[in-house]
């Protein structure tokens, strides 16, 4: 599995820290080992099910959210330098395991996809938290996963999960807003 997770994200490369990097990698591993989904089916299932008829894969998806926030985050770096610390492992990693919990929170039914019961009583953001947790995600990166969605309002964000929370909206939202 760990060469499909490599192929599935080569913006793993991107993350310096080893530790870090082979921990996110664990995340996505144990996450296909609890999901009836393949890395395959995320080339070609909708990213969100609450967008009729969409489209856009899953990976498009996270793909774009990932390059959105790293590019983003680079770009106030330069701006900003050291006036707004940003850790870009932290960005990067909380960016490819934001929606980690979408495997679990789906399941297939034929040829569509559905709400799974788990995915009907906790939404992707909690699911993603325990899945990373149990790899040894650090608290700054799990932060990222638990506020990147709406349930995230409530809750002060970091630097790095206003960064990935937006890239994240902007990849969603005209989405959501062409389809009324």
């Amino acid at each position: 599995m760990k060469k499909e997770i490599k192929k599935l994200w080569p913006e793993l490369n991107w993350i310096k820290n080893e530790d870090l990097r082979e921990r996110v990698a664990a995340t996505w591993e144990l996450a296909f080992e609890k999901s009836v989904l393949t890395p395959e089916d995320l080339e070609r299932i909708p990213f969100t099910l609450l967008v009729e008829d969409c489209k856009v894969s899953f990976m498009a998806h996270k793909r774009a959210v990932v390059h959105i926030a790293y590019e983003s985050a680079k770009v106030m770096q330069k701006f900003f330098g050291d006036n707004l610390p940003i850790n870009l492992d932290v960005v990067l990693a909380g960016a490819i395991l934001a929606d980690v919990g979408k495997l679990v929170e789906y399941e297939k039914d034929g040829d569509t996809i559905k709400f799974s019961k788990s995915g009907t009583l906790l939404r992707h953001a909690f699911t993603g938290v325990s899945l990373a947790q149990v790899c040894g995600v650090p608290d700054e990166v799990c932060h990222i996963i638990a506020v990147h969605s709406k349930e995230g309002d409530a809750f002060k964000r970091t630097t790095e999960g206003l960064i990935v929370h937006h890239a994240d909206f902007m990849a969603y939202l005209p989405f959501k807003n062409e389809k009324g």
